[in-house]
């Protein structure tokens, strides 16, 4: 498996009454679709993966597998805090479909790096499905030393790595460790481009669920060598940036997508996004969908 350009970390909708919106989840695949993403996680982190239960789990992968129909890989998030269970939920998406994981270092637990060895590679050799390694620090509390990936890297079954620490030098670290069946992507939206130039295969975008088209054509232009017409892409998406960070990961981009007719809010304890942010939202709503217009026209 080669992953590269615009992947999309989907956030998973809700209804009013907080069940899946089986509806906007097949309009949001669609719409990743149409705009020429890459590739899409199902259940990670943005997509609210520790407040789902198993047969929702089931459903969201099931319903992307069947409507992606093998134009793009989906990969489904599996990590845990526990080897056996993720073990056990690789299983489970394979069986389903997915055509590799996305696995996050344990949370909470804080393994040491050989702890972190023996997690992948036991999640590797036994879970049944492509191997996408995930640092996340911040989100963790478990930070994968460099050193560590690079051993991981060789395992046959360990296809690439998403690395969400946004520092230039720890990206140059990890871009030696690129080959034909072992990717790097950034899992920052605002230094992706800079991990893309510098030599990343992609991103694993939040952004992404409302820009689709835009990110694809970021990921066209870094990949097409001009630096400048690059950045000055870029930087028409630096106030998403920034609104995307304004509360902790998915509150800002679900309210924008609810303002796009998809979900209508998160599970507890996470909660909508805070009325004195709204009025940027729909200030920024407004911008993107002239952006994504502009997108697609230029791809037409």
């Amino acid at each position: 498996m080669q992953l590269s350009g615009s992947i999309t970390a989907l956030a998973t909708p809700f209804t009013a009454a907080g069940d899946l919106d089986l509806p906007a989840w097949q309009r949001l695949l669609e719409a990743q679709l149409a705009a020429g993403t890459h590739a899409i996680v199902v259940a990670g982190s943005t997509g609210e993966a520790a407040a789902l239960f198993d047969a929702e789990f089931d459903t969201l992968i099931s319903i992307a597998v069947e409507i992606v129909a093998g134009r793009i890989p989906v990969l489904a998030g599996t990590g845990g805090s526990n080897t056996a269970k993720t073990v056990r939920a690789n299983q489970r998406a394979a069986a389903l479909g997915a055509d590799a994981a996305l696995v996050v270092t344990p949370p909470y637990v804080r393994p040491t790096q050989p702890g972190l060895l023996a997690h992948f590679r036991a999640v590797a050799d036994d879970g049944g499905l492509p191997v996408v390694l995930y640092n996340v620090p911040g989100r963790t509390g478990c930070d994968m030393a460099p050193e560590t990936t690079a051993e991981l890297a060789i395992h046959p079954n360990i296809v690439g790595i998403k690395e969400a620490v946004a520092d230039s030098a720890r990206m140059d670290r990890l871009l030696p460790l690129r080959r034909q069946d072992f990717a790097v992507l950034s899992g920052d939206d605002p230094t992706a481009l800079r991990a893309m130039l510098a030599g990343a295969d992609g991103i694993v975008s939040v952004a992404s669920n409302v820009v689709p088209g835009a990110f694809r054509r970021l990921c066209e232009l870094a990949r097409a060598g001009d630096p400048a017409q690059a950045e000055a892409f870029d930087a028409r998406l630096h106030a998403l940036y920034h609104f995307l960070g304004l509360e902790p990961n998915p509150i800002p981009v679900k309210a924008l997508l609810a303002l796009n007719g998809i979900g209508h809010g998160l599970r507890l304890p996470l909660q909508p996004l805070s009325f004195v942010h709204a009025a940027e939202a729909q200030r920024l709503h407004a911008d993107i969908i002239q952006l994504e217009q502009r997108c697609r026209l230029n791809a037409a």
